[in-house]
């Protein structure tokens, strides 16, 4: 995998959120969402489902813009409050359940993650592939030890296969950082545990991730920060071994919920 390239850039926060309202069909989603995330940092996102987190996510990609009219209202990329939406998703390597549902034809594993290149559902006529690129995805691919795939059609992979491809398709731009948006979805037990493994690894390698999940089985023992979401706003954010407990998780779900650890990972009890 091409080497996380690690900057000046990152004295200055990835994302800088400060009184952002996000309204959809006049209906507030977000609410005075105050949040920092650094190029380097390892971040997850919980929330029941409602709670803002995908709106989240796409306010993060360029999808949905805030309120002009929040007062004090501050939403910078890289130091920038003004983009091109195009170059914003190149900063950005996405994978979510809902993107493999658009990876429903024939495509193989090869092409699969080289469209990342191109942020299109396969390869087409127009466009230019170079030598370089063939490399790279060569290169992603024994990286997240998926190889095998490349000549296989997707719509033939298990969903596991096919969600370390679209990794695969994520990652084979370099990104400066990788959004896993409730990425184990519809996984079985053995899916899971490779997932979890495959995103060790990359985050091993010094790319950020920003994890989007419900579940705390899925967050992997290098992310450190946890940002809880309840009802469009910020709920808590911090060190993970501060926030996840059973008070502010039992609060959160409006449930009780017992927390168990293991090797670095936490599990809900209820």
């Amino acid at each position: 995998m091409p080497e996380a390239k690690i900057t000046s850039d990152l004295k200055i926060p990835f994302i800088e959120m400060r009184n952002v309202t996000v309204s959809r069909n006049g209906k507030m989603i977000l609410d005075s969402v105050n949040l920092q995330i650094n190029q380097d940092e390892n971040i997850a996102i919980i929330g029941p489902n409602g709670s803002g987190k995908s709106s989240l996510i796409k306010l993060i990609t360029g999808d949905y813009r805030p309120r002009a009219d929040s007062r004090n209202m501050v939403f910078k990329v890289k130091g920038e409050d003004r983009w091109n939406l195009f170059d914003l998703k190149g900063l950005l390597g996405i994978v979510s359940g809902d993107l493999q549902l658009d990876y429903n034809r024939d495509i193989s594993g090869f092409d699969v993650v080289l469209s990342g290149f191109f942020s299109s559902i396969g390869i087409y006529p127009n466009h230019k592939v170079t030598l370089e690129m063939v490399s790279t995805v060569y290169e992603v691919m024994k990286f997240l030890e998926i190889s095998r795939l490349a000549d296989k059609l997707i719509s033939e992979m298990s969903t596991g296969e096919a969600r370390r491809l679209l990794i695969g398709r994520a990652l084979v731009h370099n990104p400066h950082i990788l959004v896993l948006d409730e990425p184990a979805n519809s996984l079985d037990m053995k899916s899971h545990h490779q997932f979890r493994e495959v995103t060790r690894k990359i985050a091993s390698s010094g790319k950020g991730i920003i994890l989007v999940t419900h579940d705390l089985d899925d967050i992997i023992p290098e992310i450190d920060r946890i940002v809880l979401l309840k009802e469009g706003k910020i709920f808590a954010d911090g060190k993970k071994e501060d926030i996840l407990n059973e008070e502010k998780l039992s609060c959160l779900f409006g449930m009780p919920v017992d927390i168990a650890r293991n090797n670095g990972y936490y599990h809900a009890i209820y």
